[in-house]
């Protein structure tokens, strides 16, 4: 019987039924999850996983979890909201143990409920198992079908949860814990980063490509503890130490011995996202031995090298944006300026605005400065546009607020694929870079111009192997072949204007 600790067993409402949070959560790509796994014995790792998964908040807001280890007994607490909403002083004294994994989640595969929250607990011969994953399965339906016929129990509608039987149908079967992971992922298709608790120890996983992050830490002590986080800033702020990425394609296993490799992949090619380090990830997060700041700075001195043009200031959209700003500013030498002004306490709403409201513009998140932006041109520089929606409510704000030229710029190519591996993009007919040509595009949204920055500049910007990165939504190559019946479901489109 695993206990199970609960603040409340309401469903959380799905954030798609907010008509703010929903129209502004379709013009972006939506985040993955954030996953952290610590083995500890001497510290308090439920507190731990907390801040942890408090550091990765933005990667995921509709659930969060914490599932730790005392000995062969799993505690497990899982609920819908924000990590802070989720946990308190209370719940986390009842998640004792020595290791812990935890995760906060947005839904790709698996709709926003309770019982898609992660970590997924599944029992086998050797104890229960803990699985939190980042990323998205692309034979997810084949899987499913091979469990069915199983007799398997599903009790949600996740990849991840899936993952987790596969495992456990190793193990069961007289595999242990490494064989049987091994043997699980080499029937797994698409993008997953993992974090996997047993009772002896935690495992860090990427799946062959690593198209979604993972990073190892260590804790200072004697003897030295390890941790496991999506980014850098999940280690930062319980003090440890990064040591390294997990490699795409390898396992590692940290027990009470330490930290040992296995690269269960023998054709390993990474692929990580270039999303990641254009939009999704922190800033403050370490990619390539660099913060994604400096990386994102260097995007928009590209795109100002690429698409000048004369205004009297620039700015970024918050908080995304602002980086790539700086750089166009620095490199362009037209002045950088705070242009709107983010209300970053503002979550989600479920109430709905007055019409009057509607027709005024209401301005939940994004508000202008009229008195630096009246009478200029302006440059606002964004990471992205998928819809195109809250850009031209944006543009629409803008000139409100008596801007006489509107100039955008974009420190990414335009979105004309979906993602299959973790992020939630909208069908492909719904992608405006999909169906519009650039012209056509900054026709609809109402700028004086518009400019994206090209696939090259984004790639050579990184100073890596630019082989070494997924980049599909923007090319439709996809890394990982795709399954037609999943193709289908959004690739709506043979033929893409760019």
């Amino acid at each position: 019987m695993i206990p199970t600790h609960s603040v409340t067993a309401d469903e959380y409402p799905n954030q798609a039924t907010d008509p703010i949070s929903h129209d502004h959560r379709l013009d972006k790509p939506e985040e993955a999850c954030g996953v952290f796994g610590i083995y500890a014995p001497e510290q308090d790792v439920a507190k731990m996983t907390y801040f942890g998964l408090y550091a990765l908040q933005h990667r995921g807001q509709e659930s969060a979890g914490i599932a730790t280890f005392e000995d062969e007994k799993v505690h497990l607490h899982k609920d819908m909201g924000l990590v802070s909403q989720v946990f308190n002083e209370s719940v986390l004294t009842q998640l004792p143990g020595n290791l812990a994994i935890g995760h906060t989640r947005y839904s790709t595969t698996g709709s926003s409920r309770k019982d898609n929250a992660q970590p997924a607990v599944i029992p086998t011969r050797l104890g229960s198992l803990a699985l939190a994953h980042n990323g998205n399965l692309v034979n997810t339906v084949q899987l499913r079908e091979e469990l069915v016929e199983t007799k398997v129990s599903l009790a949600t509608t996740t990849d991840s949860e899936l993952i987790a039987l596969v495992i456990a149908e190793a193990v069961n079967a007289g595999a242990d814990w490494l064989e049987g992971a091994s043997k699980a992922f080499h029937r797994c298709q698409g993008a997953f980063s993992l974090v996997i608790g047993t009772s002896v120890g935690v495992m860090g996983v990427r799946d062959p490509n690593g198209i979604r992050p993972l990073v190892i830490g260590t804790l200072p002590g004697n003897p030295v503890r390890y941790v496991l986080a999506s980014e850098t800033c999940g280690l930062d702020i319980i003090g440890a130490e990064y040591l390294r990425d997990v490699e795409p394609g390898e396992l590692v296993w940290i027990t009470e011995e330490g930290l040992a490799s296995y690269h269960w992949s023998q054709k390993p090619q990474r692929k990580l996202c270039i999303f990641e380090m254009i939009y999704f990830a922190r800033p403050d997060s370490i990619m390539h031995n660099e913060s994604l700041y400096s990386y994102r700075m260097r995007l928009g001195k590209q795109i100002a090298a690429e698409s000048a043009v004369d205004a009297d200031i620039v700015f970024g959209v918050p908080d995304s944006g602002i980086p790539a700003a700086i750089g166009f500013a620095q490199s362009s030498g037209i002045p950088y300026a705070e242009g709107l002004i983010k209300n970053r306490y503002v979550g989600r709403t479920f109430i709905q605005p007055t019409q009057s409201m509607r027709e005024s513009g209401i301005r939940m998140k994004l508000n202008p400065l009229k008195d630096v932006l009246a009478g200029k041109r302006v440059i606002i520089v964004d990471d992205s546009i998928v819809r195109g929606t809250t850009s031209r409510k944006l543009v629409k704000t803008l000139r409100e607020a008596g801007v006489i030229e509107v100039h955008m710029r974009i420190s990414s190519p335009p979105v004309t694929h979906p993602c299959f591996y973790g992020i939630d993009t909208d069908n492909q007919d719904q992608l405006i870079a999909a169906t519009k040509s650039v012209t056509e595009i900054a026709e609809q949204l109402g700028v004086d111009s518009l400019a994206y920055l090209s696939r090259k500049g984004m790639l050579e910007a990184t100073r890596e192997d630019t082989n070494s990165f997924c980049s599909a939504c923007f090319t439709g190559d996809y890394p990982v072949t795709i399954p037609e019946q999943v193709k289908r479901s959004k690739l709506i489109l043979e033929k893409v204007a760019v």
